[in-house]
């Protein structure tokens, strides 16, 4: 059997997997002409299909996040945990540092200065459960907060990026998400039903990213309205998209060290100066003091959260948001999945869980607490300014409390930079991850098809901001996600299933046995020459070598 997925040259394309390739370059080219020439239609169907996915299947989403929890706790504390992502005598490939600087960049992007105050304040002001304006809202406020970007969202990123690891670095099966099937269709991920979920992939990827992309423009526009009175239009969303997408393409061009590395750590230290200049000038206590409370809320009313469905009070609150989130975090899992496998070779599975679940889970915790939860504060004390300012639009808020500050317009332009780092870093790590993906799992694919997907990615944005702005965005990332949950459902089934015929648990279930059995004969425990040592040190099994039981 061949562990690797076909290339062949398509017209410029020198390595690709023609069938994903062309079909998700032929269907994302058409959707780009079809939003450009009729995006009052375009905006009609997505916002349809989101209204009609939500309202029905919204509480399936609810089910699966809640399980890949469940399932991503087992497998950090069952008997799975001390299996490496490659040999068992690695060591990671990157350090803690750039790896958390890396997933964290991936996993969250724009979103986290974009919602970092308006999510919160939103919640705030107009509440699902509260009473609007009050203590008790402000708390539900923090609760939900977390709820949206926490540990559910991680868990499904986990349990893709941990699969997709283990097949390719453990059974030397091709990085692309295919692989993951292997243990359900064997070698079929070969033939049509592979591509199929590679197009899925593809699609899930480009439409997630793009919704933060269309983010980052508005609040870019917002920002520049801010600082030099630059007003807020499409068409300088657009303008800022254009030169961001340069900006990606000249990274992606560089590679995954070169340029995607680089960026990541430059993101996180620069966020972390913004943060530090937070605690500085803002209330140091009150942020501790918040984070620490609001992170004991979110875990005291995390079953009570994470199973709310809006049964008996009625109404669409959780289409909006809940159901929002769930599938945008869907939609972006296969891009973050590759690219978190893609950087975690030589880790242990216990080391990866609790790496992705914790790590940045708590980063960002800290953040909304510094931000958010300030602004909270403020406007508890009966100041309306950053309320108004949320109303008016969400990527007004941060700049409105940055001047409650000293230095505003220096902190202002800082943020701008920052929003734009954060853009380039989802929109470079997001072409390379399609390119991967169309490139038949190639963890190097050739510069011109990044370039290509960089573009793309680029043009989708435009034309979903020109099909409607926020709201068509949004549609389009809770469209994307709600197919590939079934994908993602099955990835956790072939996982497990797979784990279950590691050569490690093998050995461990082969100790078991013979230990009984010469307790049962009174034998001595380590006759030479009996042993079926499957040693810790072995290189990751081969397909052939450890193919999961049917």
């Amino acid at each position: 059997m061949s562990s690797k997925i076909p290339q062949e040259r398509l017209w410029i394309f020198p390595r690709v997997n023609r069938p994903v390739f062309a079909i998700s370059a032929i269907l994302i080219l058409g959707f780009i002409l079809f939003g450009a020439v009729f995006n009052d239609l375009a905006n009609t169907i997505f916002s349809g299909l989101q209204t009609f996915l939500a309202t029905n299947l919204g509480w399936a989403l609810v089910l699966l996040t809640n399980a890949m929890v469940l399932f991503v706790v087992y497998l950090g504390l069952g008997p799975f945990g001390d299996i490496r992502l490659g040999r068992m005598d690695e060591t990671p490939e990157y350090d803690l540092f750039s790896w958390t600087a890396m997933l964290f960049s991936a996993g969250i992007g724009i979103g986290l200065i974009y919602w970092g105050v308006a999510e919160p304040m939103y919640h705030y002001f107009s509440p699902p459960r509260a009473e609007p304006e009050t203590v008790e809202a402000a708390k539900e406020a923090m609760a939900l907060t977390f709820l949206h970007w926490g540990f559910q969202g991680w868990a499904i990123y986990a349990v893709v990026a941990l699969s997709l690891a283990y097949f390719h670095f453990r059974m030397g099966l091709p990085l692309s998400i295919r692989s993951a099937l292997y243990p359900l269709i064997g070698d079929r991920i070969y033939g049509v039903w592979g591509d199929v979920v590679d197009i899925l992939a593809v699609f899930g990827t480009m439409f997630g990213i793009v919704t933060s992309l269309g983010l980052g423009a508005i609040q870019i526009n917002d920002g520049l309205g801010t600082v030099f009175g630059i007003g807020s239009s499409v068409t300088v969303q657009i303008l800022v998209i254009a030169g961001i997408t340069g900006l990606a393409t000249m990274s992606v061009v560089a590679g995954l060290d070169g340029g995607i590395k680089r960026l990541s750590n430059i993101n996180v230290i620069l966020s972390m100066v913004l943060l530090a200049f937070m605690l500085i000038v803002g209330p140091t206590l009150f942020i501790f003091d918040g984070f620490v409370e609001n992170y004991g809320l979110y875990l005291k009313n995390f079953i009570d959260l994470s199973t709310w469905t809006e049964t008996w009070s009625g109404g669409d609150w959780q289409n909006s948001w809940t159901i929002f989130y769930w599938a945008w975090w869907i939609s972006w899992s296969p891009f973050v999945g590759v690219f978190i496998a893609r950087i975690s070779r030589g880790r242990t599975i216990r080391e990866f869980v609790f790496g992705v679940m914790l790590l940045p889970c708590s980063i960002m915790f800290f953040w909304f607490s510094a931000f958010g939860g300030v602004a909270i504060d403020i406007s508890l004390s009966g100041d309306r300014t950053l309320i108004e300012a949320t109303q008016e639009g969400y990527g007004n808020t941060m700049f409105a409390l940055l001047e409650y500050y000293p230095l505003s317009g220096l902190t202002s332009i800082f943020a701008i930079v920052l929003i734009v780092l954060w853009f380039v870093t989802s929109s470079d790590s997001g072409s390379y991850v399609i390119d991967m993906l169309t490139a038949g799992g190639d963890p190097d694919p050739p510069k011109i098809q990044r370039v290509f997907w960089a573009v793309s990615e680029g043009a989708v944005a435009s034309v979903l901001l020109l099909a409607g702005g926020l709201g068509a965005l949004q549609a389009a990332a809770v469209v994307a996600g709600f197919p590939f949950a079934v994908v993602i459902l099955l990835i956790s089934i072939g996982l497990f299933r797979a784990l279950r015929w590691d050569p490690l648990m093998v050995h461990r279930h082969n100790q078991r046995y013979r230990s009984d059995v010469e307790a049962e004969h009174n034998m001595p425990n380590a006759l030479p020459g009996t042993a079926t040592d499957i040693a810790e040190d072995q290189s990751p099994a081969t397909p052939e070598r450890a193919q999961p039981a049917e």
